[in-house]
């Protein structure tokens, strides 16, 4: 029988050593806040790009996999929080052990902004090919009205 495994090339390795897993489980077990060693590394995130468009910025997040009904945007105290959740497929299939290897992710991921200068009530959102699209426009200025003050 043969297994489904990823080709790795270690060159920059030279000699092999047993105890270099434990030592990096150790490490991230007790240097690390306790969600980091769950987490593995930045999946609990997903990555962005804000670009600022002049009148506007446009936020585009990647988040791809993920159903439209699964992302949720909330609007607090001038921080705008992207929810969005991935539910595992092989918790289901897990007892028909089909599954020769599972390396897709699932869980919540989760990402803050602060949106202070932002016009919260003009704000578009639109999810497209696994790609989040905000439109998020900034704020007037209010530009102070010159007075002309009479003296009595």
């Amino acid at each position: 029988m043969f297994e489904l495994r990823p080709y790795r090339r270690h060159n920059n390795e030279i000699a092999y050593n047993p105890f270099r897993e434990m030592e990096e489980f150790e490490k991230k077990f007790f240097d690390e806040p306790f969600g980091a060693f769950f987490r593995s590394g930045d999946i609990a995130e997903f990555k962005t790009d804000i670009t600022d468009e002049g009148d506007h910025y446009l936020l585009e997040a990647d988040l791809p996999g993920f159903d439209k009904k699964d992302i949720h945007l909330d609007l607090s105290d001038n921080t705008l929080t992207i929810n969005a959740e991935r539910h595992s497929e092989h918790e289901e299939k897990d007892k028909k052990q089909k599954y020769v290897r599972v390396e897709r992710s699932y869980g919540k991921y989760s990402r803050q902004f602060d949106v202070s200068a932002i016009d919260a009530d003009k704000i578009k959102a639109k999810y497209e090919n696994g790609v989040l699209r905000l439109t998020l426009p900034k704020k007037q200025e209010a530009i102070p009205e010159a007075k002309h003050l009479e003296i009595e």
